[in-house]
C-alpha cells in the first residue's frame, strides 16, 4: 500500500500523457497543437469514454492518492496552510476526474455540457494554485518541508501563468497541455519530496 502512495503520481503522470499521445495518434485530423486536450473525451467523438477515463478520471483518483499521502505525511504540528493546502489538492484531484465524467459536447461547445466541463477545468486551476501556494508557504516555515515548498511554488506558477497568461500568447490547446504537465510533473516528484518518502528496509 505505501508503495501504491509512492508510485501513485508517477501512474497518474503516464496515464495522461499516453491517453493524450495515444488517443490523439488515432483520432483523424487531431492536431496536439492545436485541439484541446478535452475533445478526446467529447461527446461523439471515437473512443470518447476510454480517453475520459485512462486521460482523465485514473490520473485524477490517482492524484487524489497523492493528495490524501501528502496529508497523512504532514505531523500534527503543521501550521494551517500546510493542511488546508493538502486539502486543496484533493480537490483539485476531483476537479480533474470530474472532467472526464462531465465531458464535452462535440456538437455544440456553448451546450450545458460543455459548461459543465468547463466549470470543473476551472475549478481545477482555482484549487490547484492556491493549494500548492499554502503548501509553499506553510512548508518553507518548517524546514522538513522546504523541498515540498519548492517543488509546490513552482508548479503553482507555472500552472497559473499557462492558464491564464500563455493562453492569450500561444494557441490554447498548447497552453493547456503545459499546464496539464506541470501538474501531472508536481503530482509525480511530491510523493517522493519531503519527510516520510524514504521506504524503510
Amino acid at each position: 500500500m505505501k508503495n501504491m502512495k509512492v508510485h501513485a503520481g508517477l501512474l497518474a503522470a503516464l496515464f495522461g500523457v499516453a491517453a493524450v499521445l495515444g488517443f490523439g495518434a488515432a483520432l483523424p485530423g487531431y492536431s496536439q497543437m492545436v485541439h484541446p486536450v478535452s475533445l478526446l473525451g467529447a461527446t461523439g467523438v471515437p473512443h470518447a469514454l476510454a480517453f475520459s477515463l485512462l486521460g482523465f478520471v485514473i490520473p485524477g483518483l490517482l492524484a487524489a492518492v497523492v493528495a490524501v499521502a501528502l496529508l497523512q505525511r504532514l505531523p500534527a504540528t503543521a501550521s494551517w496552510t500546510l493542511r488546508v493546502g493538502g486539502q486543496m489538492m484533493v480537490l483539485a484531484a476531483m476537479a480533474f476526474a470530474a472532467m472526464g465524467l462531465l465531458p464535452l459536447d462535440g456538437s455544440d461547445i456553448e451546450s450545458r455540457a460543455s459548461q459543465f466541463h468547463a466549470s470543473a477545468w476551472m475549478l481545477w486551476v482555482v484549487a490547484f494554485v492556491p493549494g500548492a501556494l499554502m503548501l509553499a508557504v506553510g512548508g518553507w516555515k518548517q524546514p522538513p518541508w522546504r523541498s515540498v515548498a519548492v517543488l509546490s511554488l513552482a508548479a503553482a506558477l507555472a500552472v497559473a501563468v499557462a492558464a491564464f497568461v500563455l493562453d492569450v500568447l500561444m494557441p490554447v490547446a498548447l497552453a493547456q497541455r503545459l499546464a496539464f504537465a506541470s501538474w501531472l510533473l508536481w503530482l509525480a516528484l511530491v510523493a517522493r519530496t519531503g519527510p516520510g518518502t524514504r521506504t524503510r528496509h
